[in-house]
């Protein structure tokens, strides 16, 4: 009979939770507001994953499935991303084509919801969502580049659109691809800040500035590209790079390149395709 009780209560309790906004909570929450003990919470919890009501996309946190989402086996990552890696102890953004795709670019389906944060983390699964985590050690160096974003559950930290841009070259294997990247770059060019594309640009490798610069260049917005250009100034000899270097790698019989930028000091030995 008590074991009724409790399940009647827990369920009441999640929905409590939801009616006042709340989609996460830890066990040792449940414990204290319940009074139950550790495996009283693991019990009742576990009925409540088999229903759907509940999953559990870290160890120790738990998300409430809201009635809209049940179909879906979880809500969106975006409600509960904030709380997850404040759980987990670690500085994060949303970047990559899922920033890209929340600043406005209409080219790409996001087949994973990205984040970057300061920690290796395993790819998460929850219902039919697939949150896919990106290395980064200096977190504190692009947080001035970091945007918030509403959501219905609160805000979460994304980055801007120039920090996306750049990510998107510094994690090419990511945005699937140059095709790809400069047809995302065609998305948010026009709104790009110059300045603050090169203030950004200080806290990546010199490569993928160089690269980013060549993309912005043929992708019409060359007129915006000085101060980023500026920035590499400092190196008193500008070094050759790939536009492609995986690309240069794994084709084992060397072609002429078609081009040698002098501007940005990139080799091409393809034009990227840009998805119209």
């Amino acid at each position: 009979m008590m074991l009724e009780v409790h399940r009647q209560s827990f369920s009441s309790y999640l929905d409590r939770l939801l009616s006042r906004g709340c989609l996460v909570l830890t066990p040792e929450q449940a414990q204290k507001d319940l009074g139950i003990t550790r495996r009283a919470f693991i019990d009742a919890a576990k009925r409540q994953q088999k229903k759907g009501n509940l999953i559990m996309p870290r160890r120790g946190f738990y998300v409430i499935v809201p009635p809209q989402y049940l179909a879906l086996g979880a809500p969106p990552p975006s409600l509960y991303i904030d709380s997850l890696m404040r759980n987990e102890g670690h500085p994060y953004y949303v970047g990559l084509l899922k920033a890209a795709e929340l600043h406005g670019a209409s080219h790409q389906a996001v087949m994973q919801f990205q984040v970057v944060t300061d920690k290796r983390l395993p790819r998460i699964r929850a219902g039919r969502s697939a949150i896919a985590f990106y290395y980064r050690k200096d977190m504190d160096e692009v947080a001035g580049g970091l945007d918030e974003h509403k959501t219905e559950a609160g805000f979460i930290k994304i980055s801007g659109i120039e920090l996306t841009m750049l990510d998107l070259l510094r994690y090419p294997h990511a945005a699937a691809g140059l095709d790809h990247i400069a047809t995302v770059l065609s998305d948010l060019g026009p709104r790009f800040d110059p300045y603050k594309l090169a203030n950004r640009s200080v806290a990546f490798e010199r490569t993928i500035v160089q690269r980013l610069g060549y993309l912005l260049d043929k992708l019409g917005f060359s007129e915006h590209t000085g101060a980023l250009h500026e920035t590499l100034s400092r190196f008193h000899v500008l070094p050759w790079t790939e536009l492609e270097p995986a690309r240069a790698k794994t084709h084992a019989v060397k072609h002429e390149p078609i081009e040698r930028d002098e501007r940005w000091h990139v080799i091409v030995n393809r034009i990227p395709e840009i998805d119209e």
